[in-house]
């Protein structure tokens, strides 16, 4: 019971962190909103993909972009604790590390979740998607944010400047996004890509929610589950294994 009490008071604090800094809130949903509306709605009048408008299109890889942008740059943050005190506080408490990894783990989903819940909303506002859909395309969201919000932990672990690690995420995150078959579907990707796409985690993060929210899918919705959570749960004990080795 230690354990959980533990991971609850850490996950706590990142939910109270969260609602604390409305900032956040707002560049996240901002963000995806730009992107659906001025790209998607621009291009939504002239093109048509798998039956669908582009704007309705690129709404799940809106969704999936928010997951990935949200998740990945929540690893900055392990970095900013460490530099105002707060992370040596927590791992020098009589707690194990594991469960400091996975409070901030479940904290970076729920705040992940509760962001990408309003951009969906705002998307069947506007008919971009169904209500029904909800019920498959938040456990989607939820699934990709517990694989990307792992490796930001990663991440924010093994670096000690946020520049350092915005470098880094640079290099990492837009490259999985444009691979991911989130702006056009994969099938358009020229050949020699096909590697990149296949061990892109977000791919198949952009393929299930697509499947919850239009019903097409390039992959299946059973390997695409496989592979989120195979990586998900690498990434975690990668993840748990990094702050076991983190110095303060």
């Amino acid at each position: 019971m230690h354990y959980l009490e533990a991971v609850y008071a850490v996950w706590l604090r990142e939910i109270t962190v969260f609602f604390r800094e409305k900032e956040r809130v707002i560049s996240a949903i901002v963000t995806p909103l730009l992107w659906i509306f001025a790209f998607g709605g621009g291009l939504g009048a002239s093109v048509e993909l798998q039956g669908v408008n582009y704007q309705t299109f690129i709404f799940p890889g809106v969704v999936s972009m928010a997951v990935l942008f949200g998740s990945i740059f929540y690893g900055l943050y392990i970095i900013w604790d460490r530099k105002l005190d707060f992370l040596k506080l927590v791992l020098v408490a009589p707690i194990p590390r594991s469960a400091v990894f996975m409070g901030k783990m479940l904290g970076g989903m729920s705040d992940v979740l509760l962001q990408v819940v309003a951009l969906m909303v705002i998307g069947i506002a506007f008919g971009m998607a169904g209500m029904d859909s909800l019920v498959l395309a938040v456990p989607a969201a939820l699934l990709l944010s517990m694989c990307i919000v792992s490796l930001g932990l990663i991440m924010g672990a093994s670096m000690s400047s946020p520049d350092g690690f915005n470098l880094v995420m640079s290099f990492v995150m837009w490259p999985m996004f444009l691979f991911s078959g989130a702006l056009f579907p994969v099938e358009n990707l020229p050949s020699y890509l096909g590697f990149i796409v296949a061990i892109n985690p977000l791919t198949y993060g952009v393929d299930l929610i697509r499947f919850a929210f239009l019903g097409t899918t390039a992959f299946g919705p059973v390997l695409d589950v496989a592979v989120l959570l195979g990586i998900s749960l690498a990434f975690i004990f990668i993840g748990t294994k990094s702050f076991e080795r983190m110095q303060v």
